[in-house]
């Protein structure tokens, strides 16, 4: 903004100074000019003095600028952008921000495709995968509510909130919030967009109903049998010794059965209020396959059942939380050694440095294949598969689909011999989709059945950096 010069009361004038300048600078020529004609003998000099007067005098009178020549630098930085640095602190707040947050511009309000992201912070370009400009807001985010959101900010000029789950294997929960801007000069609407992550509120709601309505589903019938057995040893057979020890070893049976209903329920709801949260740890697979094989070798000795264990010669390093590494390999290999026959064998092998289709890749040639869960693909991923193989009973094309619902278990395979909670699997899915893995069946009725859990592989160079 330019500065305006106001006359100071005290100051001359700037033409009471020129009009004084002018008159004095002209009588000194014309008084100079006069004694030259007076004095011939030096009129020479007179009238180059009244030359050199008259230059003087009219430099001197020229209108100078005095306050711009004193206020110079201040009016340079004054007229400089002054909101330059500024935006530069905003820009940079907005890519620190934790929640995505979006700059909408709308065009025609009954043209969808107008909507149009003109500004995305890192977080929203990491969740829907953006450019920081550019994008249409319909083909980055497909959710009803959010685009009615957004029209009624941009058109209507009124604020709102909404749900949105974002896509993708591990489901996420967000608050979506929408308030118009103000019009841009060019007479354009926009809106900023921003979502809350509520993934922790959704889970801890669903763990504590789903906690209960599977423990008082599943739990009802130990209870009944124990009710049933206490009421029995407290009338007729409470003088019958051989009764009552049977009874006691039945009850002693259906109060483990809860326990471990309890255990697995509870790590479930654990593994589930963290499955959006990748794991920051690292682990050899290979190694904690050995300690998986050195634990369960009581089990395997009482059934008789040999578990065959083949690991790479290299390390097999991945990201990962090692209790629940080794609660998946745990889990698998129980599984295969219930179902497996008296003096039957298992095989447990880890594999490193496969990409997506190797990992993936049939290994029983026409058996009943199924992926259970899919990670995001990536064409540069190398994974780590561990595979455990049973000769067991099979399974039916038909049950390979519900293996990793809660409770299920495959019809004539629910025999006591094979004590289970029917979470086994649900647990390994959740884990391996937190790992951001994928799990893959393969089963056939007299053949047995061979799962396949795979997880990303770490690169050398961390893998020796964690190592270190």
């Amino acid at each position: 903004m330019p500065f305006s010069d106001s006359p100071s009361p005290v100051a001359p004038l700037p033409s009471s100074r020129l009009w004084t300048a002018s008159t004095t600078g002209g009588v000194a020529v014309v008084i100079m000019l006069l004694l030259a004609a007076a004095r011939p003998d030096m009129a020479a000099w007179l009238l180059v003095g009244a030359a050199i007067v008259a230059l003087v005098t009219w430099l001197g009178s020229r209108p100078v600028d005095r306050a711009a020549t004193a206020l110079g630098p201040l009016i340079a930085a004054a007229e400089t952008p002054a909101g330059l640095e500024d935006s530069r602190l905003l820009d940079a707040v907005f890519e620190a921000l934790d929640d995505p947050v979006m700059i909408i511009a709308g065009g025609d309000a009954d043209d969808i495709a107008g909507r149009r992201i003109i500004l995305a912070n890192r977080a929203a370009r990491d969740l829907l995968r953006i450019p920081r400009a550019g994008s249409l807001l319909v083909s980055a985010m497909r959710d009803p509510g959010v685009l009615e959101a957004v029209d009624e900010a941009l058109f209507g000029g009124l604020g709102r909130t909404t749900d949105y789950t974002a896509a993708g294997a591990r489901e996420r929960h967000w608050k979506a919030w929408v308030r118009p801007l103000e019009a841009s000069p060019g007479g354009g609407r926009t809106a900023i967009l921003g979502l809350r992550d509520e993934t922790d509120v959704r889970r801890m709601e669903l763990m504590r109903v789903d906690f209960l309505a599977n423990a008082s589903h599943e739990l009802r019938t130990p209870l009944a049998s124990l009710s049933g057995f206490i009421e029995t040893l407290k009338g007729h057979a409470r003088d019958d010794s051989v009764a009552r020890d049977r009874f006691l070893d039945i009850m002693a049976a259906q109060a483990e059965r809860m326990s471990r209903l309890v255990a697995d329920l509870l790590s479930l709801s654990r593994i589930e209020l963290n499955e959006h949260i990748p794991p920051s740890g690292r682990l050899d697979v290979a190694r904690a396959a050995s300690d998986v094989v050195d634990a369960i070798s009581v089990l395997s000795q009482d059934k008789g059942v040999t578990v065959l264990l083949d690991v790479p010669p290299l390390e097999a390093r991945i990201a990962g939380d090692r209790d629940e590494i080794v609660q998946v390999i745990q889990n698998l290999t129980d599984n295969a050694i219930k179902y497996s026959a008296v003096g039957g064998l298992v095989e447990l092998s880890v594999r490193s440095d496969l990409d997506t289709e190797a990992a993936a890749a049939p290994r029983l040639p026409g058996a009943a294949r199924l992926s259970l869960l899919t990670p995001d693909r990536d064409a540069t991923a190398r994974y780590v598969a561990v595979t455990v193989r049973d000769y067991g009973p099979g399974m039916a094309r038909e049950h390979l689909p519900r293996l990793t619902e809660r409770f299920y278990r495959v019809e004539g395979q629910k025999s006591g011999d094979r004590p289970g909670t029917g979470l086994g699997l649900a647990i390994v899915k959740h884990i391996v989709n937190r790992h951001r893995g994928g799990l893959m069946v393969e089963s056939a009725p007299g053949e047995g059945s061979l799962l396949v859990a795979y997880f990303p592989q770490l690169d050398a160079a961390p893998a020796i950096e964690a190592a270190a």
